[in-house]
């Protein structure tokens, strides 16, 4: 498998010129520009020469500007597609072979993973646990297929905090929820193609009452990022015809691995309560 453009890009930023660094910044934040527009249009909202694009494809080891244009456009082509297309596609290029298909999923979930390694701000990422480790209230949020994630999310929280509470849960209201938040405190939405509307909504009502959004997706054209303080945009390509939350897992545990780092000898008597408790229920095996 390719590398990634986010992958070649973190390899070779720092030998790369200011105005290459320039269209590449602008091709990170606006991936959709260079899928659906001209040059001309992409130079001049990004105050970058077309030609200085055309050279970044060649710096990157792209045969030319179209060759990553494609990539860009397959890319969004595979977040736009239907599960069933999905579905379709998945047969068509593995139908006749099971470890095929098992192989293909290993390998891009392997790439993702590095290339979330390779791309991640790790300067965002600290500011915004930070901010999470000083909140008065944490509120999380999933919807669709990133319910399961925000559900272990939230489960690994309450080992070590109590601020933590997961919005909309066992029929709980999420105005409700989303009411009591200032800007004192933090939300966490995690949503991904194809987008549940009350996540985009929820983000933009909990920016205007100046709460800490964090945003986790998987595509730059995520409605909510707009709305986010800090936005993740997570690697997840693969043959799948299900998004895969590989680096989703992986980026949680380690948002709650930097919080639980940070939060001293609170976090370390939460989290033994919690355990002598749940010996004294017998709610784990004890021999």
């Amino acid at each position: 498998m390719k590398p990634s453009f986010e992958a070649r890009l973190a390899d070779r930023y720092d030998n790369l010129s200011e105005a290459l660094r320039q269209a590449a910044d602008f091709l990170v934040a606006n991936p959709v520009d260079l899928a659906t527009r001209t040059l001309r249009t992409l130079s001049r909202d990004s105050g970058v020469s077309p030609a200085a694009y055309s050279r970044l494809s060649r710096a990157l080891d792209y045969a030319d500007i179209e060759e990553l244009r494609e990539e860009m456009r397959a890319r969004i082509e595979q977040h736009v597609n239907g599960f069933a297309d999905r579905a379709k596609q998945l047969q068509q290029d593995h139908g006749t072979s099971q470890t095929g298909f098992v192989d293909a999923h290993l390998t891009a979930c392997q790439s993702n993973l590095t290339a979330f390694g390779d791309t991640v701000d790790r300067v965002l990422l600290d500011q915004a646990v930070d901010r999470i480790s000083v909140a008065r209230k944490v509120l999380l949020l999933g919807a669709l297929g990133s319910t399961g994630v925000v559900e272990y999310l939230s489960y690994m929280a309450n080992l070590c905090a109590t601020n933590w509470n997961m919005a909309s849960r066992m029929g709980a209201s999420l105005g409700a929820g989303l009411t009591e938040l200032d800007d004192r405190d933090v939300l966490i939405v995690v949503t991904k193609p194809p987008f549940a509307e009350r996540s985009i909504k929820a983000a933009q009502l909990a920016q205007e009452r100046g709460v800490y959004v964090v945003v986790v997706s998987n595509t730059h054209a995520c409605p909510a990022l707009r709305h986010a303080s800090a936005g993740f945009v997570l690697p997840t390509d693969s043959p799948h015809f299900f998004s895969s939350y590989v680096t989703t897992m992986f980026f949680v545990e380690a948002l709650i691995g930097m919080v639980v780092s940070r939060s001293g000898e609170i976090a370390r008597n939460r989290i033994a309560e919690v355990e002598q408790t749940n010996k004294i229920l017998a709610e784990v095996w004890d021999n």
